[in-house]
Protein backbone atom coordinates (compact mmCIF):
# COMPACT_ATOMS: atom_id res chain seq x y z
CA UNK A 1 0.00 0.00 0.00
CA UNK A 2 2.84 2.42 0.82
CA UNK A 3 4.43 1.69 -2.55
CA UNK A 4 1.14 2.38 -4.32
CA UNK A 5 0.83 5.71 -2.51
CA UNK A 6 4.34 6.75 -3.50
CA UNK A 7 3.80 5.78 -7.14
CA UNK A 8 0.55 7.70 -7.05
CA UNK A 9 2.40 10.78 -5.81
CA UNK A 10 4.86 10.45 -8.66
CA UNK A 11 1.96 10.53 -11.11
CA UNK A 12 0.53 13.65 -9.49
CA UNK A 13 3.95 15.31 -9.59
CA UNK A 14 4.21 14.42 -13.28
CA UNK A 15 0.87 16.06 -14.02
CA UNK A 16 1.95 19.20 -12.16
CA UNK A 17 5.43 19.16 -13.72
CA UNK A 18 5.09 22.32 -15.88
CA UNK A 19 5.79 24.47 -12.81
CA UNK A 20 7.96 22.08 -10.81
CA UNK A 21 11.26 23.72 -11.83
CA UNK A 22 10.40 26.85 -9.84
CA UNK A 23 7.95 25.57 -7.24
CA UNK A 24 10.03 27.03 -4.37
CA UNK A 25 9.38 30.61 -5.50
CA UNK A 26 6.41 32.44 -4.04
CA UNK A 27 5.57 33.81 -7.48
CA UNK A 28 4.57 30.33 -8.70
CA UNK A 29 1.06 30.03 -10.09
CA UNK A 30 -1.36 28.34 -7.73
CA UNK A 31 -2.23 24.77 -8.66
CA UNK A 32 -5.49 23.07 -7.68
CA UNK A 33 -6.07 19.34 -7.07
CA UNK A 34 -9.51 17.80 -6.70
CA UNK A 35 -9.69 14.83 -4.31
CA UNK A 36 -12.69 12.56 -4.84
CA UNK A 37 -13.02 9.87 -2.15
CA UNK A 38 -15.50 6.97 -1.96
CA UNK A 39 -15.13 6.89 1.84
CA UNK A 40 -16.66 9.25 4.40
CA UNK A 41 -14.70 12.27 5.59
CA UNK A 42 -14.32 10.94 9.14
CA UNK A 43 -13.28 7.44 8.04
CA UNK A 44 -9.83 6.59 9.53
CA UNK A 45 -8.76 4.88 6.30
CA UNK A 46 -9.64 7.97 4.27
CA UNK A 47 -7.69 10.24 6.59
CA UNK A 48 -4.61 8.00 6.53
CA UNK A 49 -4.58 8.06 2.72
CA UNK A 50 -4.91 11.83 2.57
CA UNK A 51 -2.31 12.42 5.27
CA UNK A 52 0.23 10.40 3.25
CA UNK A 53 -0.82 12.27 0.13
CA UNK A 54 -0.36 15.73 1.66
CA UNK A 55 2.95 14.78 3.28
CA UNK A 56 4.28 13.50 -0.04
CA UNK A 57 3.25 16.65 -1.85
CA UNK A 58 4.84 18.81 0.84
CA UNK A 59 8.14 16.93 0.55
CA UNK A 60 8.04 17.64 -3.20
CA UNK A 61 7.60 21.36 -2.54
CA UNK A 62 3.84 21.65 -2.98
CA UNK A 63 2.51 23.61 -0.01
CA UNK A 64 -1.22 24.11 0.57
CA UNK A 65 -1.93 27.83 0.71
CA UNK A 66 1.32 28.81 -1.00
CA UNK A 67 1.38 27.16 -4.40
CA UNK A 68 -1.34 24.55 -4.01
CA UNK A 69 -5.07 24.29 -3.29
CA UNK A 70 -6.84 20.99 -2.60
CA UNK A 71 -10.61 20.62 -2.95
CA UNK A 72 -12.05 17.55 -1.19
CA UNK A 73 -15.29 15.70 -1.78
CA UNK A 74 -16.33 12.54 0.13
CA UNK A 75 -19.24 10.47 -1.18
CA UNK A 76 -19.49 7.68 1.39
CA UNK A 77 -20.51 5.36 -1.45
CA UNK A 78 -23.72 7.30 -2.15
CA UNK A 79 -24.42 7.24 -5.94
CA UNK A 80 -26.34 10.53 -5.86
CA UNK A 81 -23.58 12.32 -3.97
CA UNK A 82 -21.04 10.78 -6.34
CA UNK A 83 -22.70 12.34 -9.38
CA UNK A 84 -23.27 15.66 -7.60
CA UNK A 85 -19.72 16.00 -6.29
CA UNK A 86 -18.18 14.86 -9.58
CA UNK A 87 -19.90 17.79 -11.28
CA UNK A 88 -18.88 20.16 -8.47
CA UNK A 89 -15.21 19.23 -8.70
CA UNK A 90 -15.12 19.53 -12.47
CA UNK A 91 -16.81 22.96 -12.25
CA UNK A 92 -13.89 24.13 -10.07
CA UNK A 93 -11.58 23.33 -13.02
CA UNK A 94 -8.73 21.67 -11.08
CA UNK A 95 -5.48 20.84 -12.82
CA UNK A 96 -5.92 17.17 -11.88
CA UNK A 97 -8.39 15.01 -9.96
CA UNK A 98 -7.30 12.23 -7.63
CA UNK A 99 -9.88 9.50 -7.05
CA UNK A 100 -10.24 5.99 -5.67
CA UNK A 101 -12.64 3.24 -6.71
CA UNK A 102 -14.37 2.41 -9.97
CA UNK A 103 -17.65 3.98 -8.85
CA UNK A 104 -15.92 7.38 -8.83
CA UNK A 105 -14.14 7.29 -12.19
CA UNK A 106 -17.21 6.75 -14.40
CA UNK A 107 -19.16 9.78 -13.11
CA UNK A 108 -16.06 11.95 -13.46
CA UNK A 109 -15.55 10.94 -17.08
CA UNK A 110 -19.20 11.66 -17.77
CA UNK A 111 -18.62 15.35 -16.97
CA UNK A 112 -15.05 15.84 -18.20
CA UNK A 113 -12.86 14.36 -20.89
CA UNK A 114 -10.17 17.01 -20.55
CA UNK A 115 -9.20 17.31 -16.87
CA UNK A 116 -6.60 14.62 -16.01
CA UNK A 117 -7.91 11.92 -13.65
CA UNK A 118 -5.53 9.74 -11.63
CA UNK A 119 -7.18 6.70 -10.01
CA UNK A 120 -6.30 3.92 -7.57
CA UNK A 121 -8.19 0.86 -6.31
CA UNK A 122 -9.97 0.26 -9.62
CA UNK A 123 -10.69 -3.28 -10.80
CA UNK A 124 -9.81 -3.84 -14.47
CA UNK A 125 -9.65 -0.27 -15.73
CA UNK A 126 -9.58 -1.56 -19.31
CA UNK A 127 -12.62 -3.83 -18.91
CA UNK A 128 -14.52 -1.04 -17.17
CA UNK A 129 -13.84 1.26 -20.12
CA UNK A 130 -11.88 3.88 -18.16
CA UNK A 131 -8.74 3.48 -20.29
CA UNK A 132 -7.99 2.05 -23.72
CA UNK A 133 -5.15 -0.16 -22.51
CA UNK A 134 -2.70 -0.42 -19.63
CA UNK A 135 0.25 0.48 -21.86
CA UNK A 136 -1.50 3.39 -23.59
CA UNK A 137 -4.46 4.60 -21.48
CA UNK A 138 -5.52 7.33 -23.89
CA UNK A 139 -8.23 9.80 -22.90
CA UNK A 140 -7.91 11.71 -19.65
CA UNK A 141 -7.56 8.93 -17.05
CA UNK A 142 -4.67 6.83 -15.82
CA UNK A 143 -3.67 5.13 -12.58
CA UNK A 144 -3.50 1.76 -10.84
CA UNK A 145 -5.74 -1.25 -11.41
CA UNK A 146 -6.23 -4.06 -8.91
CA UNK A 147 -6.67 -6.86 -11.43
CA UNK A 148 -8.59 -8.00 -14.50
CA UNK A 149 -12.10 -9.37 -14.82
CA UNK A 150 -10.97 -12.54 -16.55
CA UNK A 151 -9.76 -13.80 -13.16
CA UNK A 152 -13.46 -14.55 -12.57
CA UNK A 153 -13.06 -17.76 -14.55
CA UNK A 154 -10.46 -18.91 -12.04
CA UNK A 155 -12.84 -18.15 -9.16
CA UNK A 156 -15.51 -20.38 -10.67
CA UNK A 157 -12.96 -23.09 -11.43
CA UNK A 158 -11.87 -23.14 -7.78
CA UNK A 159 -15.48 -23.19 -6.56
CA UNK A 160 -16.24 -26.11 -8.88
CA UNK A 161 -13.26 -28.02 -7.50
CA UNK A 162 -14.43 -27.39 -3.95
CA UNK A 163 -18.03 -28.30 -4.72
CA UNK A 164 -18.35 -30.43 -7.90
CA UNK A 165 -22.13 -30.61 -7.50
CA UNK A 166 -22.45 -26.82 -7.70
CA UNK A 167 -25.02 -25.71 -10.28
CA UNK A 168 -25.74 -22.18 -9.09
CA UNK A 169 -23.45 -19.40 -7.87
CA UNK A 170 -24.39 -16.15 -6.10
CA UNK A 171 -22.34 -13.11 -7.10
CA UNK A 172 -22.34 -10.17 -4.71
CA UNK A 173 -22.01 -7.00 -6.75
CA UNK A 174 -22.78 -3.28 -6.60
CA UNK A 175 -25.01 -2.45 -9.56
CA UNK A 176 -24.18 1.26 -9.18
CA UNK A 177 -20.49 0.52 -9.70
CA UNK A 178 -19.48 0.07 -13.38
CA UNK A 179 -16.74 -2.32 -12.27
CA UNK A 180 -19.27 -4.44 -10.38
CA UNK A 181 -21.51 -4.69 -13.42
CA UNK A 182 -18.60 -5.53 -15.72
CA UNK A 183 -17.29 -8.13 -13.28
CA UNK A 184 -20.66 -9.86 -13.15
CA UNK A 185 -20.81 -9.82 -16.94
CA UNK A 186 -17.45 -11.57 -17.09
CA UNK A 187 -18.65 -14.23 -14.65
CA UNK A 188 -21.87 -14.76 -16.64
CA UNK A 189 -19.85 -15.25 -19.80
CA UNK A 190 -17.83 -18.18 -18.42
CA UNK A 191 -20.46 -19.71 -16.12
CA UNK A 192 -21.99 -22.02 -18.80
CA UNK A 193 -18.60 -23.65 -19.43
CA UNK A 194 -18.67 -24.81 -15.80
CA UNK A 195 -22.32 -25.85 -15.94
CA UNK A 196 -23.22 -23.05 -13.54
CA UNK A 197 -25.93 -20.38 -13.47
CA UNK A 198 -24.84 -17.02 -12.01
CA UNK A 199 -27.26 -14.90 -9.97
CA UNK A 200 -26.44 -11.36 -8.79
CA UNK A 201 -27.05 -10.19 -5.22
CA UNK A 202 -27.06 -6.44 -4.62
CA UNK A 203 -24.86 -4.71 -2.07
CA UNK A 204 -26.91 -1.57 -1.51
CA UNK A 205 -27.34 -2.27 2.21
CA UNK A 206 -27.26 -5.07 4.78
CA UNK A 207 -30.95 -5.85 4.34
CA UNK A 208 -30.57 -6.34 0.58
CA UNK A 209 -27.63 -8.71 1.09
CA UNK A 210 -29.53 -10.73 3.69
CA UNK A 211 -32.65 -11.00 1.49
CA UNK A 212 -30.60 -12.06 -1.53
CA UNK A 213 -28.60 -14.70 0.31
CA UNK A 214 -31.66 -16.05 2.12
CA UNK A 215 -33.55 -16.47 -1.15
CA UNK A 216 -30.53 -18.00 -2.89
CA UNK A 217 -29.97 -20.63 -0.21
CA UNK A 218 -33.54 -21.96 -0.52
CA UNK A 219 -32.45 -24.07 -3.50
CA UNK A 220 -29.77 -26.82 -3.52
CA UNK A 221 -26.38 -27.00 -5.24
CA UNK A 222 -25.49 -23.36 -4.68
CA UNK A 223 -22.20 -21.66 -3.84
Amino acid sequence: MVREKMLFLVLIAFVLAPVSASFAQHSDPMRRIGVFMYLKQNDPESQSYLTAFREGLQKAGWIVGRNLEIEYRWTGGDPQLTRKYAAELVALNPHVILTAGGAQVGPLQEVTRSIPIVFVQVADAVGAGFVNSLAKPGGNATGFTNGQFDISAKWLEVLKQISPSMKRVAVLRDSANPSGTAQFGAIQAVAPSFGVEASPIGLHDTAEIERGLTAFTQQPNGA
